[in-house]
């Protein structure tokens, strides 16, 4: 499934519509560092890997705009321990 995930930084998320549902993935952004707080997909959206989707293209901002990374987000913290190649986006 293609994917068009927008970053809404008004709103303070990253955002994908699908059949009428919004997925998004809420942070929060102060100086370069990126706090993301929540990952929320609709109940009749999960398990069709939107979340991971959504995942990979914050990780993927976050390192173009070379930001550092505090995942609150539980979602978050479980997707980096799968992928430890994110690892070096994280706060020390």
């Amino acid at each position: 499934m293609e994917l068009d995930i927008k970053n809404n930084p008004a709103a303070h998320r990253f955002e994908t519509t699908v059949d009428g549902s919004t997925a998004v993935v809420e942070y929060r952004l102060k100086g370069n560092v990126i706090t993301v707080l929540h990952t929320k997909v609709p109940k009749e959206l999960e398990g069709q890997g939107i979340a991971a989707a959504l995942t990979k293209q914050v990780l993927t901002y976050i390192a173009d705009e070379k930001l550092e990374l505090v995942p609150l987000c539980p979602y978050m913290a479980a997707y980096l321990q799968k992928h430890p190649e994110y690892q070096t986006l994280v706060k020390k």
